[in-house]
């Protein structure tokens, strides 16, 4: 495509769905790409505006308040303040962030929707979909289970098969039955509009398989090439839900907009929002041709961002479409796919809580192993050795090591540069060069290997002060190792700025160590940003050693995870043959107390109790020492089989049962009444 003067730059991140926190999954997609992108724009110089919101409709937020027994107001308002506070904290430079269930948004999506229906841009059809008799209402995919057509996995749901990964309709399913009201629904006309898709399928393939192959992405771009080529169909922009935007027409009374559509007006919406606080028009950022729309988002989102909310735009007629949509893969846990549902997940707001002051660390690791080509995996372990490797062992050392010696030699002051020798010219050119290297891979959004070119001029320092041993030199050659000390310290100074977009804690606390002004990309590359007799502050540790127990912590809350996963999964025991009600009442269970317990020499298993049964005083052996201290359980009332036949049990007489509870793990719960009543009492 012909290049265009770009004058602004819009850039938006995902709506993360306000039905739970944000996870390094999330971060490692679209958070932290998109901040490193929109800091590096306007450290050039450029018009920024870095747009974000919480996307608050659709039926996982109702899943998730029906859940809870809330209204879906409290759990989108619940979850978008913690969201809004996490990103705060870690950095992430938002120049706003908004929300949809707002007035502006309302007021946007629903005018959105109205200009393209008055227009004649949606198609209106009459179908079936299942309905809830028992609730009176439509059910929305996600509220409909039944057997998965092709694995037999009796609880999938009515857009996919969780067990197998198929997608699927809700007619797919064999014996479908509502979530809400566990009765089977039943097919009942209902009418919706429709986005004709099919309608942009020629557009679509001119301006992005003709358009956009050299710029895009391969995953992204082939994944629209190969709905493309599929052939598109028509979609819903309408759905029958209590939840949303109202959709604004006649006749459409309990519909709102299908949050497909509804959402990435969203970025619309919060850009207003932004610019009437600050007094802006928001207008150019999104119908200006001279703006560079760019959207980062995670690859389930492909498809959303790259054809359908495209052609939303080019249906309405008055809105740039996006320049570039780099979407990363995704991201795994020790070797695991993230769940929120399983909770296998690192939470950005609990990582905040656990390591604090290290937002940067999670952010560099998170980067340095982004899943930019494919799925990668995050790991504890690794997470340590790049902190203890690399950032405390190279970047940090190197600062740390410039500005000591300069308070030991020149009390804080900056040296005057001598003559540069080769070894000092060699340095300096590849500190003019590097600037330019980290620029390209950002504009290329290789962000991994924009932050290697960083750390390479880390590297180069750290190397240099290895190489010219200025603590040895100052002997023999004082006015050499002044030289060499202001290039080591032009180096921190270089750093400062290229390590802004990625590590921006690291960087701001790096200026204030070299007593800096902001610096903005241009400057970078110099070898006079610090000015002889300069006065720096002493040094501090820009990064500290994460040692095991922390990271120990971190794995055992997750094995723990996994534990807990695994015994929800197990199966309950099955039930045992039936019994006749006859039988059942043969059975004498009564309550008693506890007066006296003590061990079973020679049993690890075994205790031998003295229980007041209110019908007589009678011994009792049961094998819950794994479990229970006997000096705890003097005192308390239980329940008794009071008439099964004795038996000699290591020798000692055992005149009843006392009955518990054996959970999947193999712990045990003891039977006990609600409240207390008098011993003797019948249970039945």
């Amino acid at each position: 495509m012909a290049e265009k003067k770009i004058k602004r730059y819009t850039v938006t991140a995902a709506l993360p769905y306000a039905n739970g926190p944000v996870h390094i999954g999330h971060l490692s997609g679209v958070y932290v790409p998109a901040d490193i992108y929109a800091r590096y724009q306007r450290s050039k110089g450029n018009e920024v505006g870095f747009i974000c919101g919480s996307d608050e409709h659709g039926v996982p937020i109702t899943i998730r308040a029906r859940k809870e027994g809330v209204s879906p107001q409290e759990i989108v308002d619940k979850y978008h303040a913690i969201i809004k506070d996490s990103f705060q904290k870690f950095g992430i430079s938002l120049d706003v962030y908004s929300r949809t269930s707002s007035d502006t948004h309302r007021d946007t999506a629903s005018a959105f929707f109205k200009k393209m229906y008055e227009e004649g841009k949606f198609v209106e059809k009459t179908s079936e979909q299942y309905f809830d008799e028992a609730n009176q209402q439509f059910l929305a995919d996600r509220y409909i289970k039944g057997t998965c057509p092709k694995c037999g996995y009796e609880e999938a749901y009515g857009d996919q098969c969780e067990a197998c990964g198929t997608s699927l309709s809700p007619t797919d399913l064999i014996h479908p039955k509502s979530t809400i009201s566990g009765e089977k629904p039943v097919l009942k006309e209902t009418k919706h509009w429709y986005l004709p898709l099919n309608d942009y399928n020629e557009w679509l393939s001119e301006w992005i398989i003709d358009g956009h192959k050299e710029d895009w992405k391969s995953n992204v771009y082939g994944q629209c090439k190969s709905w493309i080529d599929s052939g598109l169909q028509p979609r819903a922009v309408t759905r029958d839900l209590n939840w949303g935007v109202p959709v604004p027409v006649d006749g459409a009374e309990g519909k709102v907009l299908y949050v497909w559509f509804d959402a990435p007006i969203g970025y619309i919406s919060a850009t207003k929002d932004w610019a009437k606080s600050n007094g802006k028009d928001w207008k150019p950022y999104w119908q200006s041709p001279d703006t560079k729309l760019v959207h980062f988002i995670g690859k389930d989102n492909i498809v959303f961002h790259c054809i359908i909310f495209p052609a939303m735009l080019k249906g309405h007629g008055d809105y740039i479409l996006p320049d570039n949509v780099p979407a990363n893969e995704f991201l795994n846990l020790e070797g695991n796919k993230i769940s929120t549902s399983r909770n296998w997940a690192v939470w950005l707001h609990e990582y905040l809580e656990d390591f604090p002051g290290k937002e940067d660390v999670l952010r560099y690791t998170l980067c340095a192993n982004a899943p930019e080509t494919k799925d990668n995996d995050f790991t504890w372990k690794d997470f340590q050795a790049r902190n203890n490797s690399e950032l405390v062992a190279i970047l940090g050392n190197f600062v740390n090591r410039a500005i000591v010696l300069t308070h030991k030699y020149y009390d804080g002051k900056i040296p005057s540069a001598g003559k540069f020798e080769a070894i000092d010219q060699e340095v300096i050119d590849r500190l003019k060069a590097i600037p330019n290297e980290v620029s390209k891979s950002i504009e290329a959004y290789r962000f991994r290997e924009a932050l290697g070119n960083m750390m390479e001029l880390a590297r180069i320092g750290n190397k240099y002060l290895a190489d010219t041993e200025p603590w040895k030199l100052i002997k023999t050659d004082a006015e050499r190792v002044k030289t060499i000390m202001n290039t080591a310290l032009q180096i921190c100074a270089n750093l400062s700025i290229l390590a802004e977009p990625f590590i921006p804690f690291t960087a701001e606390k790096l200026r204030k160590l070299l007593n800096l002004n902001k610096l903005h990309w241009e400057n970078a590359g110099g070898n006079d940003l610090l000015k002889e007799n300069h006065s720096i502050k002493k040094a501090e540790l820009l990064f500290e050693k994460i040692e095991d127990e922390a990271i120990n912590q971190q794995i055992n809350k997750l094995m723990e995870t996994k534990a807990a996963n695994e015994l929800a999964q197990k199966p309950a025991i099955p039930q045992k043959e039936e019994i006749s009600f006859d039988d059942f009442m043969n059975m004498d269970i009564r309550t008693a107390t506890i007066l006296e317990a003590e061990k079973v020499k020679k049993s690890k298993k075994l205790l031998k109790f003295l229980v007041d049964t209110g019908i007589d005083k009678r011994t009792i052996v049961s094998g819950i020492a794994e479990h229970y201290k006997p000096e705890d359980l003097v005192g308390k009332q239980i329940t008794v089989l009071v008439n099964l036949a004795p038996r000699k049990i290591m020798g000692i007489e055992s005149q009843g049962m006392i009955l518990s509870a054996e959970d999947k793990d193999g712990s045990l719960a003891l039977m006990q009444t609600e409240k207390l009543v008098s011993n003797g009492s019948q249970v039945g």
